[in-house]
């Protein structure tokens, strides 16, 4: 029977790594070919942008953390044995070397909203949306680890819906300053009138419930003034907040129906903002384990497997959830937990049901986790994996795959030499990147944030009152109606 995938639909691929030795796949580290250890050298970050933007891919995607995993038995002393993303260093600082050696290949870095003031975090962006020519996204993250908030000084995080309300006002701030303090025009660079125009650049007088921002930007626009919003969040309000704000979401499920239910939800949450549903790019995280044939394919992964981290695995499991797993039995099932953590992970695998009708077991976990992390794994040939991804694509509408590593950069080499090629085959995946910006690459049209998009109402001449403002006085009209 003939494959035939439709032409109009190509897959995207993103690769997911962490400035870390241990990222989603404990105990590969240990593995000969592995050089995760390398993380904190330049080299390493150099050659593995290359091999993507050879691969064609869309963007690396970094990941990051500000505390440790430390939830598992409550102490550091298993995420330090296994190096379950500890030591881990700034992604942000890898970006321009990784620019340097590629001309297409997008960046994604996360970074928090709990603990830096966005002042300061807006130069960052603008800047490298600057030395990048616009291949710059934000992974917007809220925070989930209870170490990071007590050592920035707090007793624990924000529950989990006010760190989103906490998150809305980082943005609006965040906006005010990218789109709306400086005009376009408003660096003349004239030998006569000076170098920027001063009646083109304005105060935000922001003054919120968290922030108060009263000047001007000190940076002039960059090329996509904004970067490409990025969002992982499916809880309800992580959705919400996607709908809002996010351009690309990852998202990540033991399931097929669970996958296929994240994108309905989040399609629905753009088009209630006012947008089109399909303004949000959505990423599933995925780990292709590929060789020549399926026979070389399974041997990989299954030498792989001999490598894995139970404990890392539970490590790692635990500072997602919030829940202590060290606490259970390893054949228990983990159900009706409570967490502050990471929701969207609660929801959908603690006290979930697996495909064979049995609740989810702490040993299950720890294999599940062991290589590739929170996601699927897809074993085979170049040609098997490519119409299982395409399958996958056409049964849960998702636009592409977060691709996690076993091992590193040797599982995104064999991505490129093995299923790109067949994908491209199928008519399934670009054979040239487009050109433009990392907005343009993802969504066509302009390098600045659609009308539709939120952070498009605050550009200059838009509204810059805060939201706070807007809320009290939406209030205030309907004092007293019931």
């Amino acid at each position: 029977m003939p494959f035939n995938p439709p032409a109009q639909r190509q897959i995207r691929f993103n690769a997911f790594d962490m400035n870390c030795v241990v990222h989603q796949s404990p105990g590969l580290w240990r593995h000969p070919e592995d050089r995760a250890r390398d993380y904190n050298t330049i080299g390493y970050w150099t050659e593995l942008a290359q091999t993507l933007e050879r691969g064609l891919f869309d963007g690396l995607f970094i990941a990051d953390v500000l505390g440790t995993y430390d939830v598992y038995g409550a102490t550091n002393v298993a995420p330090l044995r296994a190096g379950a993303q500890v030591p881990v260093n700034d992604p942000m600082l890898l970006v321009s070397a990784m620019a340097a050696v590629t001309e297409h290949l997008g960046f994604g870095v996360t970074a928090g909203t709990a603990y830096e003031h966005p002042y300061p975090f807006a130069r960052r962006l603008a800047t490298l949306d600057h030395l990048t020519n616009g291949r710059v996204g934000w992974n917007v993250v809220t925070g989930y680890l209870p170490s990071a908030a007590q050592n920035m000084g707090h007793d624990d995080q924000m529950d989990h819906d006010e760190r989103y309300d906490h998150a809305d006002e980082y943005l609006e701030v965040i906006y005010k300053l990218l789109e709306g303090s400086w005009e376009d025009d408003a660096v003349i660079a004239d030998p006569e009138r000076g170098f920027v125009d001063p009646e083109k650049v304005h105060p935000i007088n922001h003054n919120g419930r968290y922030f108060k921002v009263p000047g001007i930007a000190i940076t002039e626009p960059s090329p996509q003034r904004t970067p490409v919003i990025y969002q992982a969040g499916t809880s309800k309000r992580g959705v919400r907040f996607a709908g809002e704000n996010a351009e690309a979401v990852f998202i990540s499920g033991p399931s097929q129906d669970v996958t296929a239910a994240s994108v309905r939800k989040l399609r629905d949450a753009a088009e209630a903002a006012g947008r089109d549903r399909n303004d949000i790019k959505i990423f599933a995280m995925q780990t292709i384990i590929t060789a020549e044939t399926d026979v070389e394919a399974l041997a990989k992964f299954e030498e792989y497997a001999s490598y894995a981290d139970p404990e890392g695995a539970l490590v790692l499991m635990s500072g997602w959830s919030g829940v202590d797993l060290s606490q259970f039995d390893l054949d228990s099932p983990v159900e009706n937990v409570q967490s502050n953590a990471i929701q969207s992970t609660v929801e959908t695998i603690l006290g979930a049901t697996k495909d064979d009708g049995r609740k989810w077991t702490v040993r299950d976990l720890s294999k599940w986790i062991g290589v590739g992390g929170f996601g699927p794994v897809l074993v085979g040939s170049g040609e098997t994996v490519a119409r299982r991804l395409i399958q996958i694509q056409q049964e849960t509408d998702v636009d592409g795959f977060n691709l996690a590593y076993a091992i590193t950069p040797g599982t995104f080499a064999d991505i490129v030499e093995f299923v790109v090629p067949e994908l491209q085959k199928l008519g399934a995946y670009k054979t040239e990147y487009a050109p433009g910006t990392l907005r343009e690459k993802l969504a066509g049209g302009t390098n600045r944030l659609p009308e539709t998009h939120r952070g498009s109402r605050f550009r200059f001449g838009g509204d810059l009152s805060t939201a706070t403002d807007r809320l009290d006085s939406i209030a205030a009209q309907y004092a007293g109606v019931s």
